[in-house]
C-alpha cells in the first residue's frame, strides 16, 4: 500500500498563504522594530519565532485540507474450479491418472508466482474450498460453481477462472449463461472421454408423486441406448420386489431415444416404491444408470375446500387453479347465497372471500363451521367489513377508520414454523408486486403465527399479510390482501410457471384442512422422499395439558433402515418446539421412533421416510467438450486438455487483460483538527515569552 499526503484548499486560493507569510513578517517587524535591550541575534530570534507564530495562525484561518493518499494494490485472482463429481473417475480418458492431475492443479500456483492470488475450490452440487481427489459427488451444478464465485469474489479483481470438468451437468441451469455475467476470463480443462460407448440407460422417469387409492396412474420412462443399434432392450417394473410391468423396446439406432409410457396402479396407502430396470447388454461400460426408483405416495381420500363469494374476483379463479394443479385437492366455489349450508360438512375447509362484508349473512354459515370445526380461511378486500371481522377471530385486529386501500408488499417471516416453504419460494414471493390491504393498524395475538408480513414501500413493518391462529382444536387463517392474482401473472411472466403460489396455497391449505386430533406428541419429517445427498429434516411438537406447545423435555430418535442398522439422535430445541437435522443417510427406506418424558406422562411416536438414490452421474458416459469450448472461447479463455496444463500459465501472464488493479482512496481533513498545531503554537509563543522575560522585555 503507498501512502501520500499533501495540502489542498477549499474554497480560498493557496495565493493566500504568502498574505499570511507578509502578515507574520509585518506583525514582528511592528513589534521588534525598536532597539531593545536585547542583542540583535535574540531579537532576530523573537522576531523568527513570532513571526512563525503569527504566519500559523493566519494559516489555519484560511481552512487548508490535508489531502491524503493511499493506494491499493490488488493482484488478479486466478480462481481454479475443480470437478469433483463422479462421472469423472467413472467415465475416464485413456491414460488419466485423477492423484496426478490434481498434484498438477496444485502446481499452477507455484507456476504462476506471487503476481496473482490463485484459489483453489472443487464442486458437485455445491462449491467447496480446496481441490479434492474423492471424486464421488452425486450430482453436477457447473452454473451454481461459477455463480458461488461471482458472488464471493464479483466485487473484486477476478483475473481468470479456471474450469477443469468433464462438461456433464445434471443440476441448475445452463452454464453459459451464467459464464456470460461473470466478465472474467475462462480457460477451461477438458477431462473425460468424448467417445461414445455402448449403453442403455434410465434417463429418468415422469410420474405424478401422489396417487389415489385404487386409481391407475401412467408413468413415462425415458430410455436411452447408445451404440446398440438393433439390438432389443428388456424394461420391467417391480413393486416392493414384484414384477407388475414389462416391455420389450427395439433399438433403432446408435443414438436412441424415446419415452415409454408404463401404467401402474395404486393398490396399497403410504409410500409405495416402483423400481424401473433395464437387462443389460453385452460390453456396456456402465449399469449403474440402468436402474430408476420412484416413490409415490398413495392417499385415500382428497382434501376437500369449499370457496364462497358475495360477488366474482379474479382471486378466485387464481386460487382454484393453483389448489387444482394438486390432486390432493378438490375445489368448489360458490355465492354465498347459492349454498346449501346443511353440506358444509363435506368439506374440510371454508375459504371467505371478502366476507364478512355488509351484504351478505353469515351467522348460520358460521354457527355450522364452528359445531363442525372446521378451518376458516378469511380473503379481505375492499368490500370487507372490517369491524365484522374483528369479532369473527382472534388471529389478527384491524383498527381503520377510513375504507381506503394501499399496496403492500410480502415479506416472508424466517421465525415461521408451522409448515416449510422451500427457500425459492420465499425469494420469489419477496419480488411479487403488493397486494392492496385495508389501510390502518394492525395487531395480532399471541399465538398467532405469521408467515407473510406486510412492506409498505421499502418500509419493513410487523403487520401481517398472512396470519395462522389455532383456537379450541380450530385453525384460522388471515390474508389481509387482494390481488393473487397478480401474483399468478407476475410468476408466470418472470419463471414460465406458478411454483411458487402452489407451493404456499398447497402447504397453507393442507396446514388448515388437518383436523386438531388432540395429539399431544407427534414427528414428522419435513419430506416423506428425499434424495440422497440431502440432509433429513424431522420436527417434533409436545404439549402439555393445557395443549400450550412446550420443550422442556429431551426427546431422544432412533431411525432405523431395513437392514436393521439405527443411529441414535437427540432433538434440538426450536422456538416452541423440536427440530432435528439427522445429515444425509445412504438410499432405502427408514422408520423412526422418538419418545420423551412430561411429568409423569410418556410418549411415544413414530412414522417412516424415503431416501432415492441419485445415479444422476451414470447417465451421459460422453464428455461434453463442446460445451467446454464455447464456455472458454465466450469468456476470451482458452480450452486445454490435462496434458497441456504447463500452457496455462504463460497464456494467463500474456493476457493483457488480466492485470494488477490499483486503487486509490483520497481523504481530506482540515489542518485546524491537527492537535500537534496547537502544541507548536503554545510552544512557539511560551518560548517568546521566557526568551523576553529572561532578557527583561518584559
Amino acid at each position: 500500500m503507498l501512502y501520500l499526503i499533501s495540502v489542498s484548499w477549499g474554497a480560498v486560493s493557496g495565493w493566500w498563504t504568502i498574505g499570511c507569510l507578509a502578515l507574520g513578517l509585518l506583525y514582528s517587524f511592528l513589534l521588534y522594530r525598536q532597539p531593545t535591550n536585547s542583542s540583535k541575534n535574540w531579537r532576530n530570534a523573537l522576531f523568527g519565532i513570532r513571526t512563525i507564530a503569527v504566519f500559523i495562525l493566519s494559516f489555519l484561518l484560511l481552512a487548508p485540507l490535508v489531502k491524503s493518499v493511499s493506494k491499493h494494490l490488488q493482484k488478479p485472482l486466478i480462481l481454479v474450479l475443480q470437478d469433483n463429481s463422479s462421472s469423472i473417475n467413472q467415465f475416464p480418458a485413456k491414460n488419466f491418472q485423477p492423484a496426478a492431475f490434481i498434484r498438477q492443479l496444485h502446481q499452477l500456483k507455484n507456476n504462476l508466482g506471487d503476481d496473482y492470488d490463485v484459489q483453489e475450490f472443487n464442486f458437485s452440487k455445491n462449491l467447496s474450498n480446496g481441490f479434492s481427489d474423492s471424486l464421488n459427488g452425486k450430482q453436477t451444478d457447473i452454473s451454481g460453481a461459477l455463480q458461488a464465485v461471482n458472488n464471493r469474489f464479483g466485487n473484486q479483481n477476478i483475473g481468470a477462472v479456471i474450469l477443469a470438468s468433464d462438461g456433464l451437468y445434471n443440476r441448475g441451469s445452463s452454464p453459459l449463461n451464467t459464464a456470460s455475467t461473470l466478465k472474467t476470463n475462462i480457460y477451461t480443462i477438458a477431462l473425460g472421454d468424448t467417445i461414445p460407448k455402448k449403453d442403455v440407460l434410465i434417463d429418468h422417469v415422469d410420474y405424478n408423486k401422489t396417487a389415489f387409492l385404487g386409481n391407475d396412474f401412467m408413468a413415462e420412462v425415458f430410455v436411452e441406448a447408445r451404440q446398440t443399434k438393433g439390438k432389443n432392450l428388456q424394461l420391467n417394473v417391480t413393486e416392493d420386489g414384484k414384477q407388475v410391468a414389462s416391455k420389450q423396446i427395439s433399438v433403432a439406432e446408435n443414438d436412441f431415444k424415446k419415452a415409454i409410457p408404463i401404467k401402474l396402479n395404486a393398490a396399497k396407502k403410504g409410500i409405495q416404491k416402483f423400481q424401473f430396470s433395464l437387462v443389460p447388454v453385452a460390453d456396456e461400460i456402465s449399469t449403474a444408470n440402468n436402474l430408476e426408483t420412484i416413490y409415490v405416495e398413495v392417499l385415500d381420500n382428497r382434501k376437500k375446500v369449499l370457496i364462497l363469494y358475495d360477488a366474482p374476483h379474479p382471486d378466485i379463479a387464481a386460487i382454484r387453479q393453483s389448489l387444482e394443479s394438486n390432486q390432493n385437492y378438490e375445489v368448489k366455489t360458490s355465492l354465498i347465497g347459492d349454498f346449501d349450508v346443511g353440506k358444509l360438512n363435506d368439506y374440510n375447509l371454508l375459504i371467505l372471500e371478502q366476507l364478512p362484508n355488509n351484504h351478505a349473512n353469515l351467522q348460520s354459515l358460521l354457527t355450522q363451521a364452528d359445531r363442525l370445526k372446521i378451518s376458516i380461511w378469511y380473503l379481505l378486500g375492499a368490500e370487507s367489513n372490517i369491524s365484522q371481522l374483528n369479532n369473527l377471530q382472534k388471529a389478527v385486529s384491524i383498527s381503520s377508520g377510513s375504507p381506503n386501500m394501499q399496496e403492500v408488499f410480502a415479506a416472508p417471516d424466517a421465525s415461521f414454523t408451522s409448515f416449510i416453504l422451500s427457500d425459492s419460494v420465499r425469494t420469489k414471493i419477496s419480488s411479487f408486486p403488493p397486494l392492496l390491504a385495508p389501510f390502518g393498524n394492525y395487531s395480532f395475538g399471541a399465538t398467532t403465527a405469521v408467515l407473510l408480513k406486510q412492506k409498505i414501500g421499502t418500509v419493513s413493518t410487523s403487520y401481517p399479510l398472512l396470519a395462522f391462529a389455532e383456537e379450541n382444536g380450530r385453525r384460522t387463517a388471515i390474508l389481509t390482501g387482494e390481488g393473487l392474482w397478480r401474483w399468478r401473472l407476475n410468476e408466470f411472466q418472470q419463471f414460465g410457471n406458478h411454483h411458487a403460489l402452489d407451493e404456499l396455497l398447497s402447504q397453507a391449505v393442507q396446514y388448515l384442512s388437518v383436523k386438531n386430533n388432540q395429539k399431544r406428541f407427534s414427528v414428522a419429517s419435513t419430506k416423506t422422499v428425499f434424495d440422497e445427498d440431502e440432509n433429513i429434516i424431522l420436527q417434533a411438537e409436545l404439549y402439555n395439558k393445557a395443549f400450550e406447545l412446550v420443550n422442556q423435555p429431551d426427546v431422544p430418535i432412533t431411525i432405523k433402515n431395513k437392514s436393521g442398522k439405527t443411529y441414535s439422535f437427540q432433538f434440538s430445541r426450536n422456538n416452541q418446539s423440536y427440530q432435528l437435522n439427522a445429515g444425509s443417510l445412504s438410499a432405502g427406506e427408514y422408520t423412526f421412533e422418538a419418545q420423551t418424558k412430561l411429568g409423569n406422562e410418556n410418549f411415544k411416536a413414530s412414522g417412516n421416510f424415503s431416501i432415492k438414490a441419485l445415479v444422476a452421474e451414470a447417465a451421459q458416459s460422453a464428455a461434453d467438450h463442446q460445451l467446454l469450448f464455447a464456455l472458454a472461447k465466450q469468456n476470451g479463455g482458452e480450452m486445454l486438455f490435462p496434458n497441456q496444463l504447463n500452457r496455462l500459465p504463460a497464456l494467463i501472464r500474456k493476457n493483457e487483460n488480466i492485470k494488477t488493479i490499483v486503487y486509490q482512496d483520497n481523504n481530506y481533513r482540515e489542518v485546524i483538527d491537527e492537535k500537534w498545531i496547537f502544541g507548536l503554537i503554545l510552544l512557539l509563543l511560551s518560548l517568546e515569552w521566557f526568551l523576553r522575560r529572561r532578557n527583561g522585555e518584559i
